[in-house]
């Protein structure tokens, strides 16, 4: 196992795709801190009561939910990658127990998408709260050790986009159409689910997986297209079903059909 991990590590180094991928969701995350120092500077010219109804957590939020995407790309493209150069044979060659390769696969991706969406997440936090300084704004006024395990927690969900990337890339070996089924379910199928009527809206936005990260950590859901009626336990659970399930299914395919 220990040499499939370091060829799995090896190929994803040595691919630019990796990364454009990271630097794409460090740009979104530079992008936040700086929309975050506009904001500061419009808050300095509010009346009070304007004040009161300015926040800032959906900004703080938009960089792991931008770096979610990234990583998923990136998991599409560390499966079909292979399919397209045709090196999926010599990495069966190398490898023969197709679990053994798919596992190596996954764990190489789920650890490098979780660093990078833990770190998304928390520059996002961290980056914004320097940018606005002492301002009250009604949801930082909480030290920022209060927030920091639920931005935490967000990260997390970059690394079940990228298994779950990497589990699309394996099943449908085309990079256009596993990417095309990741933007649906990153975000246009909610936003289609937040237009269905009460209480279904909610009740399916809640289970989807963009919506999950926020209800394991207890942070609002305020201006979100998601639901909000799980409790921070079945969210979680959720989440690791969510990484669990489709790189199973994946395993199942993969090991059932040829190269």
């Amino acid at each position: 196992m220990g040499d499939a991990l370091a060829a799995e590590w090896w190929k994803l180094r040595s691919v630019r795709s990796t990364y454009w991928t990271l630097a794409a969701a460090a740009g979104i995350v530079l992008l936040v801190v700086l929309i975050a120092l506009q904001a500061a500077h419009v808050w300095d010219g509010l009346p009070a009561d304007e004040r009161a109804r300015f926040t800032l957590r959906p900004l703080q939020r938009l960089g792991p939910w931008a770096a979610s995407l990234c990583l998923a790309v990136l998991g599409v493209l560390t499966a079909t990658s292979e399919y397209r150069t045709g090196t999926i044979g010599t990495s069966l060659t190398a490898v023969p127990r197709r679990g053994r390769l798919l596992a190596a696969k996954a764990v190489v991706v789920g650890a490098v998408s979780l660093a990078a969406g833990e770190a998304a997440a928390l520059a996002s936090c961290l980056g914004t709260r320097l940018a606005v300084g002492g301002r009250p704004f009604p949801d930082q006024r909480e030290p920022v050790l209060h927030d920091l395990p639920g931005f935490a927690v967000e990260g997390t969900s970059v690394a079940m986009f990228a298994l779950l990337g990497l589990s699309l890339g394996l099943l449908l070996r085309s990079a256009a159409a596993a990417i095309t089924t990741v933007v649906l379910i990153w975000h246009v199928l909610p936003l289609a689910v937040s237009h269905l009527p009460g209480p279904w809206n909610t009740r399916i936005g809640s289970v989807m997986p963009g919506g999950l990260a926020a209800q394991a950590s207890g942070l609002t859901t305020e201006h979100s297209i998601y639901g909000d009626v799980l409790p921070p336990g079945v969210a979680a659970v959720m989440m690791l079903a969510y990484s669990a399930v489709p790189p199973a299914l994946a395993a199942l395919v993969f090991s059932r059909r040829d190269a």
